[in-house]
């Protein structure tokens, strides 16, 4: 395919023409019905869920599981325009190592609903008897909950406004509180939750957070839904970049398709599924999904080893001046020290995990980081470091310290985080701060200099940490060590150790 050929604008009338081009669905989408209803619909849930669906009915099965995507937020109102325009179609492009491009129109989500414009609409998605499963990608700072008491928060502004006395639901937690209500009122057996995000347990908390929603709402409710809904764990991986200008250009000119929001991904993809589901699932492990029935030491082994590792390399790396994550990984300095971190502090808080050579997982990850194609930006992985930060990193430190292990490379991530917080690079260019704390964290960030601790005492963050010797002492030597120093030859030195 090259630029001279007119490109098809992508939607399901064009959907024959445009696989003369690349591949696409190869069932008839008029035959699909719902079965499941996704909050959060963005680049991750189509790179991953979605996809895997898609696989399954392209082999004649799940046709009764399509997907009913809902946004809940206002400014997921361009996915709503770009879905309705597209039929709930998009070209998912897998971008090899070797510049290689796989890519394959994907036709699995049937439709959007965008909550604050038809809250009605969404709620009575999720009521339908036909859907068995909710499923969410909400992002991990998306559950509300306190990082140092591990509660779920029902003073939030949105979630104190939902549970006022006939109030229409504007969060998650509302929405599909009201849509279990109405199933039990109605006699419609509950729906499976299914959180498909990056946090411990996921299961778990998604429980822990709706029951609390549900009894501060309507008492009897929450134990109802404590006793009847089934919330599985999962773990889920694909690296996953934001879509830019020149991915839509590369859809248009390469391959002849006008896709207002295509996705790109590494061809690597990977979901640890417990098969704890109420009104049954999609056959998924015959798309290659891992059916357990203790995800645990996979979930803990993509946390504390890749998730945290992109941590490690993202404030260092934008620091030293690095903007694309392949470029940080291929620098042998900061391949050294995310290995470091990964065999010497993050895997010693791991059970085994079966199935798994950790050694040969680590330097995949390294090699999967180092891949050009995907283009992942640094500063991608810098947003929202309040949320990940804690989930992902600390409990590695409390882990370590608890039994006398190595811990200086992740109180080195940890003040990186503090010194790329004080909005200013090495070179005095100003830093734009991406998280839903960020006032407060730059604020505090910037007197780190005066003040070296200042950061850490933020005990809703960093829990007791600031009151241990040690990781004080790391901390605020690599914090000094920035500031006279900068990001390379404080990480030269840290290798070194």
């Amino acid at each position: 395919m090259t630029s001279t050929t007119t490109a098809l604008p992508l939607s399901p009338e064009n959907l024959a023409a445009i696989g003369e081009r690349v591949p696409v669905p190869g069932y008839d989408r008029s035959q699909v019905t719902p079965g499941i209803v996704h909050l959060g619909v963005g680049g991750f849930h189509r790179a991953h869920q979605a996809m895997y669906l898609d696989r399954l009915m392209n082999e004649g099965k799940a046709l009764d599981w399509g997907i009913r995507g809902i946004g809940v937020l206002p400014h997921d109102q361009r996915m709503k325009e770009v879905m309705d325009a597209q039929g709930g179609l998009y070209t998912l492009v897998l971008k090899d190592p070797d510049g290689s491009r796989e890519p394959r129109v994907i036709g699995s989500i049937l439709d959007f609903i965008l909550a604050p414009e038809d809250t009605e609409g969404a709620v009575e998605a999720m009521a339908d008897p036909r859907i068995r499963i909710v499923s969410l990608t909400v992002t991990e700072g998306g559950y509300n909950i306190d990082a140092v008491s591990g509660e779920f928060v029902l003073t939030e502004e949105k979630v104190a406004a939902d549970l006022a006395d006939g109030a229409v639901p504007q969060t998650s937690f509302g929405l599909v509180t009201e849509a279990l209500r109405r199933r039990r009122d109605r006699g419609i057996p509950p729906f499976t939750v299914m959180s498909c995000d990056n946090i411990q347990g996921n299961g778990h908390v998604a429980h822990q957070v709706f029951v609390a929603f549900a009894k501060a709402k309507d008492a009897e409710l929450g134990t109802w839904i404590d006793e009847h809904v089934k919330f599985p764990n999962c773990m889920v991986d694909r690296i996953t970049p934001g879509t830019t200008d020149d991915d839509r250009a590369e859809v248009r000119e390469a391959f002849g398709v006008e896709d207002a929001w295509p996705v790109v991904c590494e061809p690597f993809v990977q979901w640890v599924l417990e098969d704890d589901f109420g009104l049954g699932r999609p056959p998924y492990e015959d798309a290659g999904v891992q059916v357990v029935d203790d995800v645990e030491p996979y979930e803990l082994m993509k946390l504390r080893l890749l998730n945290a590792s992109h941590q490690a390399l993202c404030y260092f790396g934008y620091l030293a001046g690095y903007r694309l994550v392949h470029e940080v990984a291929q620098d042998p300095l900061f391949a050294t020290f995310l290995l470091g971190y990964m065999e010497r502090e993050g895997s010693p808080t791991l059970a085994p995990v079966p199935g798994i050579d950790l050694d040969a997982y680590r330097h995949e990850l390294v090699s999967r980081f180092s891949n050009g194609e995907v283009r992942d930006t640094v500063a991608r992985l810098c947003n929202e470091s309040s949320d990940r930060i804690p989930k992902w990193l600390l409990p590695v430190v409390r882990h370590q310290i608890a039994h006398g292990g190595e811990f200086f490379r992740a109180a080195a991530v940890v003040a990186s985080w503090a010194r790329y917080a004080e909005g200013v690079d090495e070179q005095g260019e100003q830093i734009e701060v991406s998280d839903r704390i960020a006032d407060r964290l730059v604020a505090t960030a910037q007197r780190n200099r005066t003040d070296p601790t200042a950061f850490i005492a933020d005990r809703t963050l960093f829990g007791d940490l600031v009151d241990d010797e040690a990781f004080v002492a790391e901390y605020t030597a690599t914090l000094a060590s920035l500031h006279a120093h900068g990001a390379r030859a404080t990480l030269e030195a840290i290798v070194a150790r």
